[in-house]
């Protein structure tokens, strides 16, 4: 005799169908030598534009330090790298990585302890450092800065740390807004990684700027994984990081975006 099931409530229903687009969702990539990916014949890497010299444009392709090492180890699994573009907030609270939208994040991220209960960083690959830059006249001085209008980029240590000191804050959407904003006057001082400013400070265009004696904080990179889901994409970041360093690749990506590598580089 046939029997109809009886009717599942809706809450039932409801757990079943979150539970079926899960596995859909787990499937949809792929894995390679022990790497779960979020897309098939890709590693993707979310990052932020423009932060130049780790990740920028330029004539239609997405350059830079960090790119160049994530390079690296999609060579490692046999893929190619497909870079998005995506906010920096939403790397740094992991949510990139619970939406399914990359495999890791490459965005000049510095390390810190409240960013790691969100996501899972790699050793650390750069050793960078916040410096304030401003104009050459009148010359300023960290004293100078309470009182000034500073720019800082939304989500970064830079805001953290200039908040924290009670400053004047504008923040902006990336490091590219932040400089107009100190070269038509909208801020008087801004508050940003040493590279960048120093990569910033070759182009004539800036010739006017300089940076602020007073301030240099110890900050370290690192790229990062979703939180305890891809432990194999770790293990194999950390081992290109040590061996591009043993084999010189790591030497000639910085020489390539930075200039001469000094002694305590990476």
């Amino acid at each position: 005799m046939h029997r109809t099931a009886p009717a599942r409530p809706p809450a039932v229903m409801a757990a079943l169908a979150l539970l079926l687009a899960g596995c859909g969702a787990a499937t949809s990539g792929a894995t390679v030598q022990g790497v779960r990916l979020v897309g098939a014949g890709v590693l993707t890497t979310c990052t932020h534009l423009p932060y130049a010299p780790f990740q920028f444009e330029r004539r239609g392709a997405v350059v830079g330090f960090d790119v160049d090492l994530m390079d690296l180890v999609a060579r490692r699994l046999d893929l190619r790298q497909k870079v998005v573009d995506t906010d920096f907030t939403a790397i740094t609270s992991g949510k990139v990585f619970a939406a399914g939208e990359c495999d890791v994040a490459a965005a000049g991220m510095t390390i810190n302890r409240r960013r790691a209960e969100a996501i899972d960083f790699s050793q650390p690959y750069f050793n960078s450092g916040l410096v304030l830059m401003a104009r050459r006249k009148p010359r300023l001085t960290t004293a100078d800065i309470a009182g000034l209008r500073v720019g800082v980029v939304a989500g970064t240590t830079a805001q953290e740390y200039a908040k924290a000191r009670g400053w004047t804050l504008k923040a902006y959407e990336n490091s590219v807004t932040e400089l107009g904003a100190l070269r038509t006057g909208q801020v008087d001082v801004l508050v940003q990684d040493d590279p960048v400013v120093r990569y910033w400070l070759t182009d004539q265009d800036n010739a006017d700027f300089t940076i602020v004696a007073g301030l240099r904080t110890h900050e370290r990179y690192g790229f990062a994984v979703r939180k305890a889901r891809n432990p194999g994409l770790l293990r194999l970041i950390d081992q290109v990081i040590a061996g591009s360093h043993t084999d010189g690749a790591y030497r000639r990506i910085y020489e390539k975006w930075m200039g001469p590598m000094p002694p305590d580089a990476g």
